[in-house]
């Protein structure tokens, strides 16, 4: 059996040091036909822990009648964790928030119980019970103890922050839920409670959040830069939290526990009034801040987006009709996360996969390494001249110091100072790097006094991506910060040790020949895969969507492309896997290719039928696609809000967020036959009282409803075994 522990500098697995990353996907929010797909996908991109709620709306919309069925089915959810060999945190609630209809409450419980929360009534404990009660008989037998994936239990939400008590009566009420899970059986080695705003934890590991802007503001202005990009020993995000010194509305002793996260914006799921988009390097830049204070678990919330499910009595969303501060999407849950409500990846799931794979190959000393802000690393996220850094280190036993420096002048939708022929040094540690130039928008961790295999690198320009554990070694490299006037790295290269560039590696005496050194290029490592199949592990590159999974000692590589596919690899295939054909060659990169295949994609027509002055109506028609494993649509539109129907029946929505913005809608889920839908466009007026980051162009007119275009893709899934 697996065991996991913490202290208050990190998690352990087995005895050793974890830094693990927790991706959140709501199993009720997707289809479970596509369960295996979506988690592999997000293992792929280098999930560890697959987080969840149980919303209790979603379960028991009526009192005593619970569905565990289809999307809801969450026995059969977490036994496709287990499947694809990734860990759970369950998140049991009562009270979620998700963006659910009463944070997940049911309404008869708010009838019978309309104080829940707010009071330590035995009425409303009792009613918990049952809820608790009944998740466990659907887990029951899948904890760690008994072989299955989960290891940890959220009790409650924002509790103390976001509603509920403070003080002593909340830490009472956090107490008594989490005896009452533990007497029910939730048996696992990790309880955990949110914690930032002086939310209650109750002596359960605390879990910190972070978003990169903040949706459920009422402003519809610009708001403060986010403190979520600077270095600090700041736990707390203050958009969440409150603005009142390091650690003053944190309810625990931060000494007694590691710094993880549980909510960092995989994205933003944006509201009527405010409507903020999430960058890819949004989402890094915020991931690098974390880790370079000390965080020692990275957890997306959400990684993967979701569709809300169809309620029996009403529509499932928050909304303001209800009591809560804002209206969101009927249907939509994109919130464009790493992987989106269809399972399209888009930027920040290769983003932050950068993160992911250097955290598992060098997770346990990095989790061990100490955190050091220089004095003068700025701390606020006003400051846009002075440059950002921070030291993580952990000693070596031959007396050295070994870690990384972070640098950043990133700062989400603020221009930052450009700095040049920066020298980052730490006298202490007798660590110097040669001169860099950071611009504003750049941000990076770069190694000092790296032992790779029988060299070692006293610095580098360079960020370790991953290393392959082959009978010759090689050390996986991205060029990510730029020496003074000059240039990233230009192409992506293979070379052994003492052959690599001296300006982005510098060696402690003379490196040998015994390892290579892959340097790619930060756009080629966004792309890149680690591969292992056999005894062998490859680095892999491709512009396609791609995740693997391993059985009966082979490992398949799925491909989900228009028919083409195209990747590099590092080393070359021993054997060329059946439908590929070896290209060329390329910097120490084998290039394979199965090429001349790409599939059609449906046609795709529309036309206006309808329009008054606060709708226009859209006919869409879409031929079936029998041939593909699945087809998208991509509609470009100006307007407030979107809706598709078909046959009458609302299939997804979408709040319009910036013409840079199309929406993008998976087909298969709506059946592979052809389709007619209709399309209804609210109309969108110059002053209205929304915040949108940049708006359209409206010309003459005072308001807009229109499709600016519509486009269909193909996709089918290829498979290729090693």
């Amino acid at each position: 059996m697996t065991t996991y522990s913490f202290d208050n500098k990190s998690l352990f697995r087995d005895g050793k040091r974890w830094f693990p990353v927790m991706g959140e996907i709501h199993y009720s929010r997707y289809p479970d036909c596509d369960w295996k797909e979506a988690l592999l996908k997000m293992k792929e991109g280098g999930v560890d822990i697959v987080s969840s709620y149980v919303i209790w709306i979603h379960h028991e919309e009526i009192e005593n009648e619970f569905d565990w069925t289809g999307w809801r089915n969450l026995r059969k959810f977490v036994e496709t964790i287990k499947e694809c060999g990734l860990a759970m945190v369950i998140r049991i609630g009562p009270w979620s928030h998700a963006e659910v209809r009463h944070g997940g409450f049911p309404d008869w419980l708010l009838e019978k119980c309309p104080d829940a929360r707010s009071t330590n009534d035995e009425k409303y404990f009792a009613e918990v019970e049952k809820w608790y009660k009944a998740i466990y008989e659907q887990v029951k037998g899948l904890f760690v103890k008994d072989g299955g994936p989960i290891i940890g239990v959220q009790i409650e939400n924002e509790y103390g922050h976001c509603g509920g008590l403070s003080g002593a009566e909340g830490e009472l009420h956090m107490k008594r839920l989490e005896k009452m899970a533990r007497n029910i059986g939730f048996d696992v080695p990790l309880y955990t409670a949110t914690g930032w705003g002086g939310a209650v934890t109750a002596g359960m590991l605390p879990v910190m959040g972070g978003y990169c802007e903040a949706p459920w503001d009422p402003r519809i202005t610009e708001i403060e830069p986010s403190g979520n990009y600077v270095f600090t020993h700041e736990r707390n995000d203050h958009a969440i939290g409150c603005d009142f010194g390091i650690g003053k509305t944190i309810t625990f002793d931060m000494t007694k526990f590691p710094y993880l996260t549980a909510e960092l914006g995989g994205g933003l799921q944006v509201t009527l009034k405010r409507r903020p988009v999430a960058q890819p390097k949004d989402i890094g830049g915020m991931s690098l801040a974390k880790m370079g204070s000390g965080c020692n678990l990275l957890g997306y919330y959400m990684y993967h987006g979701g569709q809300n499910p169809e309620g029996k009595l009403t529509t499932l969303e928050e909304n303001i009709a209800t009591g809560s501060l804002n209206d969101m999407s009927v249907k939509n849950y994109d919130f464009r996360a790493p992987l989106g409500q269809y399972g399209m990846p888009n930027g920040t799931y290769n983003e932050i996969k950068l993160y992911a794979m250097f955290v598992h190959d060098f997770g346990v000393k990095f989790a061990e390494a100490d955190t050091f802000l220089p004095e003068t690393n700025p701390v606020t996220a006003s400051n846009f001249t002075d440059l950002r850094t921070s030291w993580r280190s952990y000693n070596c036993k031959c007396g050295k110091k070994r870690g990384w420096t972070f640098a950043s002048s990133f700062q989400r939708r603020y221009k930052m100072a450009d700095h040049k022929n920066i020298v980052l040094e730490n006298k202490e540690y007798d660590v110097k790097f040669p001169a860099v130039d950071v611009l504003d928008g750049d941000f990076f961790f770069i190694p000092f006094n790296m032992k790779c295999g029988e060299s070692e690198i006293a610095t580098s320009l360079c960020t370790p991506l991953c290393r392959l554990d082959n009978e010759r070694k090689a050390f996986v490299f991205y060029s990510n910060a730029r020496p003074a006037g000059g240039t990233f790295v230009k192409a992506s290269n293979v070379a052994s040790s003492d052959k690599t560039d001296g300006t982005y590696y510098q060696f402690v005496g003379n490196p040998t020949d015994a390892e290579d050194i892959v340097t790619l290029t930060r756009a080629d490592a966004e792309k890149a895969h680690k591969v292992v199949s056999g005894n062998t592990q490859y680095i892999l590159i491709t512009e396609n969507i791609m995740y693997q999974e391993s059985g009966n000692g082979k490992t398949t590589l799925n491909f989900q492309s228009d028919g083409n596919i195209r990747f590099k690899i590092f080393p070359a295939l021993k054997n060329v896997p059946k439908g590929l054909e070896r290209k060329s060659d390329e910097n120490g990169f084998a290039v394979y290719e199965k090429s001349n295949c790409a599939k059609t994609a449906p046609a795709v027509t529309f036309e206006k039928i309808k329009e008054d002055e606060n709708m226009a109506s859209y006919k869409i028609n879409v031929n079936a696609f029998e041939g593909l494993d699945d087809a998208f649509i991509k509609i470009a539109y100006t307007a407030n809000c979107a809706r598709l129907y078909e046959n009458g029946k609302l299939l997804d929505d979408a709040i319009y967020a910036g013409d840079d913005y199309p929406w993008l809608i998976g087909l298969k889920r709506y059946g592979k036959k052809s389709h007619e839908f209709i399309l209804e466009l609210d109309t969108l007026e110059k002053d209205a009282k929304v915040f949108i980051e940049k708006w359209p162009d409206f010309g003459n007119s005072f308001s807009l409803k229109k499709v600016r275009g519509i486009e269909s893709m193909a996709f089918v899934n290829t498979k290729i075994i090693l």
